[in-house]
């Protein structure tokens, strides 16, 4: 009998029929239809005894049709259940019950006699129980659980040609559902289903783990050449639009590939390889693939490091605070923007860039952010009175439960004035618990604290922010500054902006600001405040200090080209 890629003893009853008085014919065929196992009275009933490789046309002749040979391939390649009644061919009439298990074919015949009407439908209805425990209901694909089941049979493997296994997660897939809710959402993994398929055929099994996680499973000779060729191929395929409701979207995949047992020769250490895989080309920019090479560890375990380290270093004091001048044209400070840094003990300085997600996935932003706003307003408050203080609001701190009052206190207990703190959010923050947001942004602007707009265009830039929350402050992103007086479609987008902030009575920031050109067109489009390195980089507490007195003793009406004229 064949080697069977599935587990037996999920499908086919292996007690005595007396026992569990289970009577029906159940078999079970490969992709090839090709007997793998069946019940016992399935044997008797072909005369299985003395025949081998039975195929299921040789047990079911009808089904050598075109139209009935059409409903099998049907149900091999949608994986969806289907009903075929044969009663020609068939000394009496009967019902074969289709099911698609993993790689190959579950059918169950049911006797048209009264007396079995019964039995027929306990049949059926453990059919359809055996395939929604092992199959996704939104995609019909093979779950989580058939997954673990056929890894594990898989391995170890011996030799070289061992098992490719390649992990799928979809880029970009949670802007579709915070966008156009989670019924489009459910149709692009639908459809995502479909092409990862559609690409593969007949050379592995794709199954769906958990939201927009995706496993490939290929068997074969020439493993690591097939499945690289195979994940490029599916990169390739999902840079193509998906359509929903007339709308196209764009949701890539990046993949992670590992062989065995070249990566690992038992599931879960093939399973960290494919993912470690994963998260290299999710870091290297996603909508790639990339295989599992040993350098990869390194990275990984760096990371794992600097989570252990983020856990302690609040109560270590391993962060600081580096502040940024908020300049208004001609060239006068009006505040400062306060910058998280991590100074770690062994590894140096990390960028906030590396950390925060760190930090916002594992729920230690809310702990760090409010360090670090009772210590900006501590610092602020040895500052000129007419300088503002800025602070960036990560989305898990913004979004956590009483933070409005944690922000009150803070300034009761510091004593720094609410009318000198300006908040800024990023378009991020809104896609979340909208009603809810609202009713944050309007408590703050109650207590007289300013609210800002952080990255403006680089989001989604919906005009309706705009609209319907009370933001004091729009802030250009550096994307748009970096080339502006090269690029025309820049210097239209800058100046749009400018005319739409000032329209809706508010102020627009510039980051970025890198030359005294860009600042002086900036100054002419009317843009209210400047920041980037032409003007100053972040300066730690000493050096804040300095520049603070520094600017005492200049005259505000200082222009551009003179600052940098200085030496």
């Amino acid at each position: 009998m064949p080697e069977s890629r599935v587990d037996r003893s999920q499908l086919i009853p292996q007690e005595s029929e007396s026992e569990s008085g289970f009577d029906a014919l159940i078999s079970l065929w490969d992709l090839d239809l090709k007997l793998v196992d069946s019940s016992k009275k399935f044997k008797e009933h072909v005369g299985l005894g003395s025949r081998t490789g039975i195929t299921l046309r040789q047990a079911y002749p009808a089904l050598a049709k075109p139209a009935l040979a059409a409903i099998v391939q049907l149900v091999i390649d949608t994986g969806q259940p289907r009903t075929i009644r044969l009663d020609a061919s068939m000394p009496k009439k009967c019902d074969l019950l289709l099911f698609y298990i993993r790689t190959g074919l579950l059918v169950i015949e049911i006797d048209g006699a009264d007396a079995k009407k019964k039995t027929s439908s306990e049949d059926g209805e453990r059919a359809r129980l055996i395939h929604q425990a092992t199959h996704d209901v939104l995609t019909g694909l093979p779950n989580r659980r058939q997954f673990s089941a056929e890894l594990e049979k898989l391995l170890p493997a011996s030799g070289e040609a061992g098992p490719a296994l390649m992990q799928l997660d979809l880029d970009d897939f949670k802007p579709v559902n915070d966008t156009l809710g989670h019924g489009a959402g459910d149709v692009i993994l639908q459809l995502a289903a479909e092409r990862i398929k559609k690409t593969l055929g007949r050379n592995g099994t794709v199954y769906r783990l958990a939201g927009d996680e995706f496993a490939i499973i290929q068997v074969g000779s020439q493993q690591l050449f097939e499945a690289e060729r195979l994940a490029d191929a599916l990169v390739a395929e999902f840079k193509k639009p998906f359509v929903v409701n007339g709308i196209s979207l764009f949701v890539g995949v990046s993949i992670g590939v590992a062989v065995a047992p070249r990566d690992g020769n038992e599931g879960e250490q093939l399973m960290k390889a494919a993912d470690v895989a994963l998260y290299a080309a999710k870091k290297e920019g996603r909508r790639r693939a990339r295989t599992f090479d040993p350098s990869m560890l390194v990275v990984v375990e760096q990371r794992e490091l600097l989570r252990r380290s983020l856990r302690v270093a609040l109560q270590h004091d391993e962060f600081f605070i580096e502040y940024q001048p908020l300049v208004e044209p001609p060239f006068t400070v009006v505040g400062f923007e306060a910058l998280i840094r991590w100074r770690h003990p062994t590894l140096g300085i990390i960028p906030p860039a590396a950390f925060i997600p760190m930090a916002e996935a594992d729920g230690l932003m809310s702990e760090i952010g409010q360090w670090m706003f009772e210590e900006a307003c501590r610092e602020a408050l040895t500052w000129p009175v007419n300088y503002s203080l800025a602070v960036n609001l990560s989305p898990a701190e913004f979004l956590t439960p009483g933070f409005t009052d944690r922000v009150s206190q803070t300034l009761d207990v510091v004593g720094f004035p609410a009318e000198r703190v300006e908040l800024e959010i990023t378009e991020g923050v809104l896609l979340e618990r909208t009603i809810n947001n609202l009713d944050t942004l309007n408590t703050l602007n109650v207590l007289g604290i300013q609210i800002s707009l952080d990255d403006f265009g680089t989001e989604y830039s919906s005009l309706s922010y705009l609209k319907n929350f009370p933001f004091d402050n729009i802030k250009i992103d550096r994307y748009f500054i970096r080339d502006l007086l090269q690029d025309k479609k820049s210097q239209t987008i800058v100046r749009s902006v400018i005319t739409l902030a000032h329209g809706l009575d508010m102020r627009v920031t510039a980051e970025g600001v890198e030359t005294a050109q860009q600042a002086a067109w900036l100054q002419g489009e009317g843009c209210d405040r400047l920041q980037g390195y032409f003007l100053s980089p972040p300066l730690d507490v000493d050096r804040l200090h300095d520049f603070i007195k520094q600017r005492a003793r200049v005259h505000p009406a200082v222009t551009f080209d003179e600052v940098e004229a200085r030496p």
